[in-house]
C-alpha cells in the first residue's frame, strides 16, 4: 500500500537525527570538547597531586576519599547513559564506531553519542585518581605494604571496568553485562573504603573492637547489601531503562522482582537499626555509632526515592538519584563493617606520618 500524501509530507518535514559531529561549540565538534575537558581533568589531578612525591598523611587520606567518590560517581554517570537510551551511542569498543575512536557517523542521535562518549572519557579521570593514589602510597614516608596492596588493586579494577564496558557494548547492553558493570564498581567502592579507613590507622592486624554480635551483624549487612545491589540490577534489567530501545531485557515480572528488592531493602533497614541499638548499648566506639546512624538515614532516604519512583513509573531523574542512593548505601554499609574492626599495631609497626613528623590522628578507642 502506498503512503498517503499527508504521511509523505510529514516524513519530508521530519528532521533526521543530528550526527554527533553536527553538535559544535565555537565551530569545534562536541566530542573534541569532551576530550579536552577530560584531558584538563586529568591534568588538574596531576597538578593537585604535587605532593605525590612527598605525600603527607592528610593528602593520602584525601586521595583515598577521592577514589571512593570517583568509583561511585562513574556508576551514577553510567545510570545517566542508561536512562537516556545512550548505551549504544558508541556502538563499538574500544572504538566508538568501526572506523573511529570518536563519535562520527554513529547512526545515533548526537546527544546519545555525546552522553556515551562523555561517560567513556570520564573513565580516564577515574583511572588518573587511582594511579595517583597508588604512586602516592608508594612514596609515603613510611611505606605500608597493606595500603600499597589495596591501592594497587584500584587501577586494575578501573581497567577491568573498561573491559566489562566493552563486553556490555558487544552484547548490545545485555542486562547481565550491564549489571556486572555496576556491581564491579561497587566492589571497587568497598576496596576504596577499606583504603580510606585503614590509612587512618597504624599498620597491624585487624582486631574486632566492638561487641562480637555487632561485628557479625556488620558482616551480614555486607552480604545482604550486596544481594540488595544484585536485586537492584535485576529490577533495572527488567524495567524500561535498558540503555537502548533494542536492548535485551530479563523476562521477569517487574512487580515480582521489585517486591524482592524491596524486601531486601527492609531487611537492610532492620539490620541497620539493630546495629545502631547494639552500638549504643554495648559501648561501641564513635566510628561504629556514627556509621550505624548514617546507614539508617541513607536507607530511609533511599527507600523514599525507591517508592516514589515506582509510583511515578520510573522517571529518568529519580532512577539516577536511586542509583546514587544505592552507592551511598553501599558506602555506609562498608564503613560500618570497617568500623567494627581496627588494626592493632605490633611493636615497631609503621604509622603514616607527615614529612614534618606529625602522625596520623588515631580514632577514639572503642567505648570512648
Amino acid at each position: 500500500m502506498s503512503d498517503s500524501p499527508a504521511s509523505a509530507a510529514s516524513a519530508a518535514i521530519t528532521p533526521a537525527p543530528l550526527a554527533a559531529e553536527d553538535i559544535a561549540l565555537l565551530g569545534v565538534p562536541l566530542w573534541a570538547w569532551q576530550i579536552a575537558v577530560a584531558a584538563a581533568g586529568v591534568l588538574a589531578l596531576v597538578l593537585l597531586a604535587r605532593s605525590i612525591w612527598e605525600p603527607t598523611a592528610k593528602s593520602l587520606r584525601l586521595w583515598s576519599l577521592g577514589n571512593i567518590a570517583a568509583n561511585a560517581g562513574i556508576a551514577v554517570t553510567g545510570a545517566t547513559v542508561r536512562v537516556t537510551s545512550s548505551g549504544l551511542g558508541c556502538s563499538e569498543w574500544p572504538k566508538c564506531t568501526p572506523d573511529s575512536f570518536v563519535p562520527i557517523d554513529t547512526g545515533h542521535a548526537a546527544l546519545n553519542a555525546a552522553i556515551e562518549f562523555g561517560n567513556r572519557t570520564l573513565t580516564f579521570v577515574v583511572l588518573a585518581v587511582a594511579v595517583i593514589t597508588f604512586v602516592a602510597f608508594l612514596r609515603a614516608p613510611q611505606r605500608r605494604r597493606d595500603l600499597v596492596r589495596l591501592a594497587a588493586i584500584v587501577p586494575f579494577g578501573v581497567l577491568g571496568q573498561g573491559v566489562v564496558g566493552g563486553i556490555t557494548v558487544w552484547t548490545d547492553l545485555h542486562p547481565a553485562s550491564v549489571g556486572a558493570h555496576f556491581l564491579l564498581s561497587m566492589v571497587m567502592v568497598f576496596i576504596t573504603v577499606a583504603l580510606y579507613v585503614r590509612s587512618r590507622e597504624p599498620e597491624g592486624t585487624p582486631r574486632v573492637c566492638v561487641n562480637p554480635i555487632l561485628h557479625t551483624l556488620s558482616i551480614g549487612l555486607v552480604v545482604i547489601g550486596f544481594l540488595l545491589l544484585i536485586a537492584g540490577t535485576v529490577v533495572t534489567g527488567t524495567g524500561p531503562h535498558g540503555g537502548d530501545a533494542a536492548a535485551p531485557r530479563w523476562g521477569f515480572a517487574l512487580e515480582a522482582v521489585t517486591k524482592l528488592h524491596s524486601a531486601l531493602a527492609w531487611l537492610t533497614l532492620a539490620c541497620a537499626v539493630l546495629a545502631a541499638v547494639l552500638a549504643f548499648r554495648t559501648g561501641a566506639g564513635r566510628p561504629a555509632r556514627t556509621a550505624s546512624l548514617l546507614l539508617i538515614a541513607v536507607v530511609l532516604g533511599q527507600g523514599v526515592v525507591g517508592y516514589v519512583q515506582y509510583a511515578l513509573a520510573l522517571p529518568e531523574g529519580l532512577v539516577v538519584l536511586h542509583v546514587l542512593g544505592s552507592a551511598l548505601t553501599w558506602i555506609a554499609i562498608s564503613r560500618l563493617y570497617f568500623a567494627t574492626t581496627r588494626l592493632t599495631p605490633a611493636d615497631g609497626a609503621a604509622v603514616l606520618t607527615d614529612r614534618a613528623g606529625e602522625s596520623t590522628p588515631a580514632e577514639p578507642a572503642p567505648g570512648r
